[in-house]
């Protein structure tokens, strides 16, 4: 074309802005949401993380210190990626779980997730899941030779073993084809389940798989801490120190130190926080490979390989349907991030034994983030992002922490027993619960935007599982809870929700209030109008809770005189919204205040089992 230039450089007409010049115009913001002036507006914007990591809203090229970006996919320090190609050319392996007692059934969803886009199995054996005499009936018509199995049997990883070993000898598959991995992971299984710890266990499959060099003997769980309350930080650290002790099991019975760290795999959650997960998993990479590098191990053997899950504990019962937002964000996290295998749980794992519709579905997350979205055709997604880099170098840094600090402590099962990971889990949970309670940390369809006339999703329960020394947990089991409560009543519990005003002063608060009050189950009826029309819609409701609702303007002249003729009317409790001190009213509702603690004082009020 005529005048074409022969290179365009992008916004060269428009000035290059400064961080001052951004700093300018959000302060100028923040004047106006009437944060103040003078509030420097970084730190208005920044919040910290369990970890005690500062999130700031802008990062430059100043906060990427360039340890993340060094190096290159299958090199050390291995952020980029633990091989070359970085799942490229194949993509990630695409591994489903089995956790169902029945054989039979457990053979169906097998099959059906191999025919369908799975190309791994991870099944449960021994508590919780199959029998191990069962394996074989589970895993008819399963060619071993093509699918990795992956053992989590726990306390009977040994027979679990042996039964696998025994079966692929018995159908005549070669063991150079045998791939997967045997599953032991004794200080993993103590947190769980409180059984011993015998880490002799990995030098005996060892021995007992050299026959079979695809199939690794062990998996260092972090989800056990994760499902506990663990912060990013902590999980990474917890699981250095338990991959460390292994390593020295492995290496002590006379392993040399490169195939050991061969014999190793490691599982991570992945949750809705889509940043915190990526970061994670390549910080853990980065800080395996400083373990391998102490340790002695050649260059091209210090990669970690990686199977992210996403999260149990982010998991709901109520409203379960947004539980597939939050593990499709789990699928991409993990994704980008560069995990090897992942595995969705289906939406419906909280409340029982998944149906085909929902392992179908999580299959399809998988299906629709690797063939629609392209996420594996690029190698570290997120490298070269300013923020994620960071993030990336300050969760290694916490997590080398962590991790020297068990190791002061005498390792992994030492801390364990003493109760030194329970006490370090326990006070990063009390914060994220304190952060839930108050709503600092929402949930959807859960603390916010709860249905309360939602139909139930029903299964079938799943065996109990024994608990150890880290029960697991989930974040919404305390409104949950209370949700459960609401339900089980003989009617259903009401809150007077009482508009004072024109529509237009009491709409707001009228919806907050209603939205916390229904986190609980509560039903909320609302009056409105002149105060002889709100004592009747009041006496009609059946109710002996009320919650004003209204500007503070109105509230001003309305809100004491509705409060004493609600009183005189029969309400015991009077509550109002907004922060506002009014004579007669017994609490406040506003952002940030303990939702938590006002739904269980109503549930005491009203008298609910």
């Amino acid at each position: 074309m005529p005048n074409e230039p022969e290179s365009l450089a992008l916004a060269a007409d428009f000035p290059t802005p400064s961080r001052d010049d951004w700093r300018a115009l959000v302060s100028a913001v923040l004047a106006k949401s009437g944060a103040g002036d003078g509030v420097d507006p970084e730190d208005a914007l920044s919040y910290t993380t369990y970890d005690g990591i500062t999130i700031k809203p802008l990062y430059t090229a100043d906060d990427a210190h360039g340890v993340s970006a060094d190096g290159r996919p299958g090199h050390a320090p291995f952020v980029r990626g633990a091989t070359e190609d970085g799942g490229a050319a194949t993509g990630w392996d695409v591994r489903t779980r089995h956790a169902d007692p029945d054989p039979a059934r457990t053979n169906a969803a097998v099959l059906a997730d191999l025919e369908r886009g799975a190309t791994s199995l991870w099944l449960v054996v021994g508590d919780g899941g199959l029998a191990v005499d069962d394996l074989d009936a589970a895993l008819q018509g399963v060619y071993l030779d093509l699918a990795p199995i992956v053992l989590d049997a726990g306390a009977h990883t040994e027979r679990a073993a042996q039964a696998l070993l025994t079966l692929s000898e018995q159908r005549g598959v070669d063991p150079a084809e045998l791939s997967g991995n045997l599953g032991a992971d004794p200080i993993g299984t103590r947190a769980r389940t409180g059984a011993e710890a015998d880490l002799g266990l990995l030098p005996t499959l060892s021995a007992q798989s050299t026959r079979a060099p695809k199939l690794r003997v062990a998996t260092v769980d972090a989800t056990v801490f994760h499902d506990a309350g663990a912060s990013d930080a902590q999980e990474l650290g917890l699981s250095l120190a338990v991959g460390v002790a292994y390593l020295r099991a492995l290496v002590d019975a006379g392993l040399p130190v490169d195939d050991a760290l061969d014999s190793l795999d490691f599982r991570y959650a992945v949750t809705a926080e889509q940043f915190p997960s990526i970061a994670k998993l390549r910080a853990a990479r980065r800080v395996w490979d400083r373990v391998a590098e102490l340790s002695g191990a050649s260059d091209d053997r210090r990669g970690q390989r990686q199977h992210a899950v996403t999260s149990a504990a982010m998991m709901t019962r109520r409203d379960p349907w947004a539980n597939l937002l939050r593990t499709t964000i789990g699928c991409f996290a993990g994704a980008i991030g560069g995990a090897e295998a992942i595995t969705v749980l289906p939406f419906d794992s909280a409340i029982g034994r998944s149906d085909d519709f929902a392992r179908r579905i999580a299959r399809n997350t998988h299906a629709v983030l690797h063939d629609e979205s392209s996420l594996a055709r690029v190698v570290d997604a997120a490298g070269g992002s300013w923020f994620v880099e960071s993030l990336t170098d300050q969760l290694a840094v916490a997590a080398w922490d962590v991790f020297t600090s068990i190791e002061k402590s005498g390792g992994a099962l030492a801390a364990l027993d003493d109760g030194t990971v329970a006490a370090l889990i326990a006070a990063t949970n009390d914060k994220r619960l304190d952060d839930i309670a108050h709503r600092r940390s929402p949930i959807t369809g859960v603390t916010e935007f709860a249905f309360v006339d939602e139909l139930p999703v029903e299964r079938e329960p799943l065996p109990p599982i024994p608990e150890g020394m880290l029960p697991p947990l989930r974040y919404a089991q305390d409104f949950e809870a209370l949700r459960d409560r609401a339900d089980a009543a003989p009617e259903r519990p009401k809150v007077f929700l009482a508009g004072l005003g024109p529509l237009a002063a009491h709409s707001a608060r009228t919806g907050f209030a209603a939205n916390l009050f229904q986190a609980g189950g509560l039903d909320c009826v609302t009056g409105s109008g002149e105060l002889d029309e709100l004592l009747a819609a009041f006496e009609k409701s059946g109710t002996t809770v009320a919650c004003l609702c209204s500007s503070d303007s109105v509230y001003a002249d309305a809100a004491a005189p509705a409060a004493k003729a609600l009183r005189d009317a029969g309400a015991t409790t009077i509550w109002l919204a907004g922060k506002a001190e009014v004579e007669g009213v017994d609490g406040t509702l506003y952002a940030g205040c303990d939702a938590l603690a006002v739904l269980r004082s109503v549930f005491e009020t009203l008298g609910v089992k």
